[in-house]
């Protein structure tokens, strides 16, 4: 008797796998048969989690921080986050402690849209942006971006629409590694404030801006502060990626609406896990400050490496490179179909620009030791 296929919800057919994951498990894979697979792919840094951060969550699962918690978060952690906001008048009421930023981004689609909302973007753009506005009924509009990867205000506006319920804006950004202009964010957020639209501003890699600059904060550019989502995350700041952990700093409606949908989605965020981010904000700075430093001298090879063999805009903050790899493809190959062609014969993993809605580009991550950088490199340039 042949059982036949499972029904699934009709939403599912809308979205795709994670390509990201798609290549990790990729390289995985090849790893597990012998092979030397050197990996550009994953958004991880190879530092490891700082002590204070380890010290302090084995003290509070000592400590029996095991139990259910508040769904908004553990009240000393959010007081805490709350205090970069102080100058917005923000207080722990403010602030959501998600499951990673990426949950929180979810919860936000689910609490802003309704079906046949639209949710305005730029291309290129991370992985799962699209695919959460879809799961929400929504549907994301990409607009394309200005030189070098920046922010297009123009553009956005023309894409502005009747349903347009959120813009979304990333930086810095993955996968390029732009950071954008403040005037073009300010002029974005003008534009949110004006139409009475929800501007989310994805701040993952606030922490990661180099050659001097400084990181702009997308809610000291609003004429309405109210409008503007803010999400950030402790995984790439503080290398705490399998901890789990990201916030939202929003007008008390929006959090109180995050926290009804989470009540009933996650409940709390891992209790033991959330006093290791408070020591993450409580550690000397100086700790994130040279991991940032070798960051930017990672960059800097991995950027003249990158332009011995192709084309690459600047990536002024991150940890990614997003060259144009047009020049090398043959005949009918696709960016995805170099990505296979690198990660088996040069043992290289790599992100195709597809999955970020931007074909003929690959995405690259230098958060690995120089050695291997230069050697990856090295390996494409033979294939290639």
């Amino acid at each position: 008797m042949i059982s036949a296929a499972p029904h699934l919800a009709d939403r599912l057919k809308q979205v795709s796998e994670s390509r990201t994951t798609r290549i990790s498990t990729l390289a995985q894979t090849l790893r597990r048969q012998g092979r030397d697979i050197i990996s550009l792919a994953v958004g991880e840094p190879d530092f490891p989690t700082p002590e204070p951060i380890i010290d302090a969550t084995q003290r509070a699962l000592a400590d029996q921080q095991t139990r259910y918690g508040p769904v908004p978060g553990e009240p000393i952690l959010r007081e805490q986050l709350a205090e970069a906001f102080a100058s917005f008048g923000y207080d722990r009421d403010n602030i959501l402690v998600t499951n990673g930023a990426k949950q929180a981004l979810y919860s936000l689609f689910q609490v802003l849209c309704d079906p046949g909302d639209e949710v305005i973007l730029t291309r290129p753009c991370w992985v799962s942006f699209t695919e959460q506005i879809k799961l929400a009924g929504a549907t994301p509009v990409l607009v394309e971006a200005a030189a070098d990867f920046q922010l297009d205000p123009e553009c956005i506006a023309r894409a502005v629409t009747a349903r347009t319920c959120a813009i979304l804006v990333n930086s810095p950004n993955n996968p390029t590694g732009a950071i954008y202009e403040p005037s073009a964010l300010a002029e974005t957020a003008r534009l949110a404030a004006d139409r009475g639209i929800y501007l989310i501003s994805d701040e993952a890699y606030h922490a990661f801006t180099y050659d001097g600059r400084e990181h702009h904060m997308v809610l000291a550019s609003s004429p309405d502060p109210r409008r503007v989502i803010t999400v950030r995350s402790f995984s790439k700041h503080f290398n705490m990626t399998g901890f789990r952990l990201g916030y939202v700093a929003a007008d008390k409606a929006i959090v109180l609406a995050l926290a009804r949908l989470q009540s009933h989605l996650t409940g709390n965020v891992c209790s033991f896990a959330q006093y290791g981010a408070l020591a993450a904000l409580r550690m000397d700075p100086a700790i994130v400050a040279q991991r940032r430093a070798a960051l930017q001298n990672r960059r800097d090879t991995a950027e003249a490496l990158v332009r011995t063999l192709f084309p690459c805009s600047h990536g002024a903050g991150a940890f990614y490179l997003f060259p144009d790899v047009n020049a090398c493809l043959r005949a009918g190959e696709t960016s995805e179909d170099l990505a296979e062609r690198l990660l088996n014969r040069a043992g290289v993993a790599v992100v195709p620009g597809e999955a970020f809605h931007g074909p003929g580009h690959i995405r690259i991550s230098y958060g690995i030791d120089e050695t291997l950088l230069r050697r990856a490199f090295k390996n494409i340039k033979e294939v290639l």
